[in-house]
This record gives C-alpha cells, sequence and structure tokens, in this order.
C-alpha cells in the first residue's frame, strides 16, 4: 500500500514539474448529442412521418425557440443491414441540465403542447405498435481548444 501511494506522489509531482503548455489536451468538450434508434414496422414509414412532421417537429422547434436545444436531426438510415434502426433522432444541446432544469422544463413543455405526462405516455404507447425504440446514446462533441 505504502509503495502504491508513493507511485501515485511520484506521478503527481512529475505531471507539476511538466511546463503548462505540455499539459494542455488540444481537445475539450463541446456540445452534447443524443442519438435515438428508431425502428419502424412495414407499412407503417408514413404515420411514424406524420407524427414527427406534426407532435414531435412542434415541440423540437419549442424547444430551440426557448434555447433548451440548439438543434435536432432526423436522419435516414438509408443502406439499412439486418438489426439496425430506419431513423436516428439527434439532438444537440450545449449542457445537461439540472433536475430542476428538466422539471421546470417539462411543465412548459406540457403547458405549450397542452398535454400532460400521462397523454404523452399513452401516445407513445400507441406509436410503439409500429415504432420501435433501440439503444440512446449520449456522446459529446470534441472541439479543438485552440
Amino acid at each position: 500500500m505504502h509503495k502504491l501511494m508513493m507511485v501515485a506522489l511520484g506521478a503527481v509531482a512529475m505531471s507539476l514539474a511538466m511546463p503548462a503548455a505540455a499539459q494542455d489536451i488540444p481537445l475539450k468538450g463541446g456540445d452534447y448529442w443524443t442519438v435515438a434508434d428508431v425502428m419502424i414496422d412495414d407499412g407503417h414509414g408514413a404515420d411514424y412521418a406524420d407524427y414527427l412532421a406534426g407532435q414531435y417537429r412542434k415541440q423540437m422547434d419549442w424547444q430551440i425557440s426557448k434555447g433548451y436545444i440548439k438543434s435536432y436531426k432526423i436522419l435516414n438510415n438509408v443502406h439499412k443491414r439486418a438489426g439496425e434502426a430506419d431513423l436516428y433522432l439527434v439532438t444537440v444541446f450545449d449542457h445537461m441540465p439540472t433536475n430542476a432544469e428538466s422539471e421546470a422544463r417539462n411543465a412548459a413543455a406540457n403547458a405549450y403542447m397542452a398535454t400532460t405526462d400521462r397523454a404523452m405516455e399513452a401516445g407513445s404507447g400507441e406509436r410503439a405498435k409500429y415504432r420501435h425504440l433501440g439503444s440512446s446514446m449520449l456522446l459529446q462533441e470534441n472541439v479543438w481548444r485552440r
């Protein structure tokens, strides 16, 4: 245990002895991106496109207007392989909201959309008959420091 402590302290001392410029990493964290996989049953592409063009677009455009998100994209998997998603829903934002911010945003979104959490969940359940959610990723963009 003592040796491990000495090695750790030595590593810290060496890192402090290096010039500050040598410690800089040329990349830093930028915007966050969520990517959600969506699979759509055959014959229901238009049904889901109607949802995206209606309620989804209205809510996402409103979030941009409030500054909650920076942008969003709907990406089509053109050369889909077995087991892959049909669509990828991407949302870009600059920071993770606190719990309090999330609660306030949700209440404001429900008021704007004239809905409730229960109604939103029921709508998602109806879409689940033909739309299936796969994995979801949270990515952070790397941007150049200089």
